[in-house]
């Protein structure tokens, strides 16, 4: 797997949700705080959208799609929304999968909103640095795999259809990886869109997410990269924020804690899987990173599970 793809995969859990929404006239609804990311697309009309804590307002056009990768609480309102009128604002839930008219004079607006369970406890950096909002505007050629998946799932979700159970998830999923994508090509700054387009960084990451468990030293690590062993550790250490062989500890680790929440086999398989030798030697880096042992972890995981994988 590619580094996009399992920065992902480690925090993903449950299914992800979708509704589609029709409003008009000068309405406001609230979405609050989840423990997730989620998305707007506007399928036909103007709305705003009001970040709480006085982030400034975020102005959506037809075709446009915002990411809110941290579940930060906030408001949809009419196209002239305003923060005071974010006071009274609608909860979403009680509005959703539904045509609602609200009072006041306001065109039609045609949403897409959704949400991804996510596992918060070992996220990836790559996912940490996203901002709080990301907007996508709508523009001709910009992203044409985003509007394809866009496109998909609003027809997927006009009227049921054979096999929408499995083609909605699926398609949500696809947009997630789609607008990450967008969001490392448009980042005018940022640490990981800038490491994942060099190519000493990139090749390194490359090597240790496509085989963990193999027994890497800076030395082979370079010669994957096809630097020296300094080249490496100058432009990996410094675009990622830490030497080659301390990430790949730290990435060793969190699959470790995915293995352990997400499955039920063996605590020697894990550590294989993982690239220790033995489950005592995982066991002893697991407790010095995380405080706990292996064991107690998966059990406090699953306990959480229910609520965690919760749609």
């Amino acid at each position: 797997m590619d580094v996009v793809s399992d920065a992902i995969a480690a925090v993903r859990v449950g299914r992800p949700s979708s509704n589609r929404l029709r409003v008009s006239g000068r309405w406001c609804v609230r979405l609050s705080r989840y423990e997730g990311a989620g998305f707007h697309v506007v399928l036909g009309g103007s709305c705003r959208l009001l970040p709480d804590g006085g982030g400034e307002p975020v102005d959506l056009g037809p075709g446009d799609v915002v990411l809110l990768p941290h579940g930060a609480s906030h408001v949809l309102g009419h196209r002239a929304a305003e923060p005071a009128e974010a006071r009274r604002a609608v909860p979403f839930e009680e509005v959703r999968d539904t045509d609602v008219r609200l009072p006041g004079d306001g065109p039609e607006v045609e949403l897409l909103c959704g949400k991804y369970r996510l596992d918060r406890s070992r996220a990836h950096p790559l996912m940490a640095e996203l901002p709080q909002v990301v907007h996508l505007r709508n523009r001709v050629g910009a992203h044409p795999g985003l509007r394809s998946a866009v496109d998909l799932l609003a027809g997927e979700l006009t009227g049921p259809r054979p096999g929408s159970a499995l083609a909605v998830p699926g398609l949500l999923d696809l947009l997630l990886i789609y607008l990450i994508r967008a969001w490392m090509t448009e980042a005018a700054t940022g640490v990981w869109p800038t490491a994942l387009t060099d190519p000493v960084t990139t090749a390194a990451l490359r090597a240790l997410h496509a085989a963990p468990a193999d027994p890497w030293t800076n030395d082979s690590l370079a010669a994957a990269a096809g630097v020296s062993r300094a080249t490496l550790s100058r432009r990996f250490t410094s675009l990622v924020g830490r030497p080659p062989m301390a990430y790949l500890t730290w990435w060793r680790l969190t699959l470790a804690a995915t293995r352990l929440r997400d499955s039920e086999v063996p605590l020697a398989t894990v550590a294989r899987e993982c690239g220790y030798g033995s489950p005592y030697a995982l066991s002893h880096a697991f407790s010095r990173e995380f405080g706990t042992t292996p064991g107690r972890y998966r059990e406090k995981a699953r306990a959480a599970g229910p609520a965690l994988r919760a749609s």
